[in-house]
Order: structure tokens, then C-alpha cells, then sequence
């Protein structure tokens, strides 16, 4: 399973330790300051839309200034996956609609829909027979990520994107999901978190004799923990049991 570890990760030493460390970053149109030595050192770049970044701003996301963005850069041969923009607390119809038209200028971008846990399950089942892949978005009453009601609705939605044997029908990515307790779980192909940027710089999550300075050594930390961890293959309805035994098999 892919980690894209979410930038700005600062200072650049931090951001170039995780590169040639692990080498998968997540970019977003929000945010594109790192976009180019990103794109220059990794092995693999996900393109993030900025839509959610917008929503919580409250500013109107720029959906013509991303698709220039995306055609600048979408070709590069680093860039796996680019999310299509999403319309945050819109309905079924408008997401698709700004799916289509996104296909509709530039088909060739290796675009990855967004499924909203609040959305239909119907429309679920739909992505994963019409796409490659599809990205898990937490959303609605299913915002708080990892709780119950969050994982009766996964368990659902795995029994749609899931076969009989509980492999996926189409590849899929974990929005803000680099979380062991849930990547054990859902068979993600890909994951990402903004967890090494967000916890680096605050010092006094890093105390005692052995806590590191310097933020370089942090990042490694942090995306070690993440990066260690073993993920499910296949779902297995484990979901809340802190364990998959099949990890172990």
C-alpha cells in the first residue's frame, strides 16, 4: 500500500528526508509550494484538489484555475493519481456533474472519483465498475474517522466495493486514512495524511530526554510509524477489533 505523505512539510531538509525515505507525497491545488521538487524527487505524486481546503476557507474553490493546474503538471510521469474535484456538503448530482465535466476537458489525467460516506451506497457501486480507482471520503454524520458509526458504514460499504471473497472491484484510496487501526482493516491500496506536516513543528508533543530536535528526524519518526504497519489484503468484516489476525497468517 502507497503512503502519500501530505505537503507543506517544513523546513525543505524534513520534506527531502521523507522523499528518500519513503518517496510518495500528496500536493495539493491549495497548496503548490512543493509541487516542483516533489515532482523532481519522488517516486509517486498525488494530486489533491484543494476543494475541502476552499470549503473550510470559505472561499469558492477556483475549479478552472485547478483544471490549468492539473493540465500543467497532471502529465508529468511522477503524478499516479489526481482526485477529481468534489463538491463538499453537495449531492449526488453535482459531484457527478463536476466528475464528468473535469473527464470532459482532459480524459487523459489519471483521474480518481471521490466517494462521500454519506452519499448513496448505489453511487458507490457505480465508481467501482466504472473506475480503476476510487477515493473513500469521510463525510457528513461518517466525519469523525475510525469511531462506530463511522465503521458500521464502512462495513456497509465494503459489501458494495468488495467481491465475495472481499477483494476490491476497483483499487482504493483512504482520504486523511494513513491510520493503522484502519488500513489493518480496509484493503486501501493507497492512503494519505497530513499527519508528518501538521505534528513536526508543534514542540511540545516532543518532550523527555530522547525526543528529537530536529525536524528532519521527527518526519522520520512520524511516517515510520505509519509506514511500518501491515495492511489487509482483502476485507474481512474485522472492522473495531483492533486486530486482523490475517496480518499474521
Amino acid at each position: 500500500m502507497i503512503r502519500y505523505h501530505g505537503t507543506p512539510i517544513t523546513p525543505n531538509e524534513a520534506l527531502l528526508t521523507i522523499i528518500k525515505q519513503y518517496g510518495h507525497t500528496c500536493v495539493s491545488y491549495a497548496n503548490q509550494g512543493q509541487l516542483r521538487t516533489c515532482l523532481e524527487w519522488c517516486r509517486s505524486v498525488m494530486l489533491d484538489n484543494g476543494a475541502f481546503s476552499a470549503w473550510k476557507s470559505g472561499v469558492k474553490f477556483d475549479f478552472d484555475g485547478f483544471m490549468d493546474w492539473v493540465e500543467e503538471y497532471g502529465k508529468h510521469p511522477a503524478v499516479g493519481m489526481v482526485i477529481v474535484p468534489d463538491v463538499i456538503g453537495g449531492g449526488i448530482e453535482e459531484n457527478d456533474e463536476m466528475l464528468r465535466e473535469a473527464i470532459g476537458r482532459n480524459g487523459k489525467m489519471p483521474w480518481v472519483p471521490v466517494y462521500h460516506m454519506d452519499e448513496d451506497l448505489s453511487r458507490l457501486e457505480r465508481l467501482v465498475d466504472e473506475f480503476p480507482y476510487v477515493a473513500i471520503g469521510s463525510s457528513g454524520e461518517f466525519a469523525s474517522i475510525g469511531d462506530t458509526k463511522w465503521w458500521v458504514r464502512m462495513t456497509e460499504m465494503m459489501g458494495v466495493a468488495c467481491d465475495g471473497d472481499g477483494y476490491p472491484k476497483a483499487r482504493l484510496h483512504g482520504l486523511r486514512q494513513m491510520d493503522a487501526t484502519i488500513f489493518s482493516h480496509v484493503p486501501y491500496a493507497s492512503v494519505d495524511s497530513t499527519g508528518v506536516a501538521q505534528n513536526i513543528g508543534i514542540d511540545k508533543k516532543w518532550t523527555g530526554p530522547y525526543a528529537p530536535e530536529s525536524r528532519w528526524v521527527r518526519a522520520l519518526v512520524l511516517a515510520d510509524r505509519a509506514e511500518s504497519h501491515a495492511t489487509a489484503k482483502r476485507w474481512t468484516g474485522s472492522a473495531g477489533i483492533r486486530k486482523n489476525y490475517e496480518l499474521f497468517g
